[in-house]
């Protein structure tokens, strides 16, 4: 797996404009900020990022995928502002969890999800080399 960077554009910061991979797909649905038995993780945005991503984690292991085999995640949240404040926890989150940032990433706003109580879910994309 490699990241893209057309000649002349900026590294961005904390993902990549796109990623090459060959191997087998793993597609993980949208994963929200609850656990196991569907309580919500605490902490607002911060916290249900954190739990959003540990179930993405899960969700791979059983895949027999892992972070690095991330190429892509789409987040949805439904507070801009919400997630711009929470941006330091969920930066330290993402790199305990997740570990690198050679993903191609899409951030999102809407207005509502599903669940009442999720302000996030992420959908994830992971390509398992040969």
């Amino acid at each position: 797996m490699s990241a893209l960077l057309p000649p002349g554009w900026p590294r961005p910061r904390g993902y990549a404009n796109g990623v090459s991979a060959r191997g087998r797909l793993v597609v993980v649905a949208g994963m929200i900020g609850w656990d196991a038995t569907g309580a919500f993780a605490p902490g607002g945005m911060a916290g249900q990022v954190r739990q959003a991503l540990a179930n993405i984690v899960a969700v791979l292991a059983a895949g027999d995928a892992r972070p690095e085999h991330l190429v892509r995640l789409t987040w949805y949240v439904t507070s801009r502002q919400a997630y711009l404040n929470a941006l330091p926890a969920i930066g330290a989150a993402y790199r305990e969890l997740i570990g690198h940032y050679a993903v191609a990433m899409s951030v999102v706003e809407v207005s509502a999800l599903m669940e009442a109580e999720a302000v996030v879910e992420i959908e994830g994309t992971a390509v398992v080399p040969d």
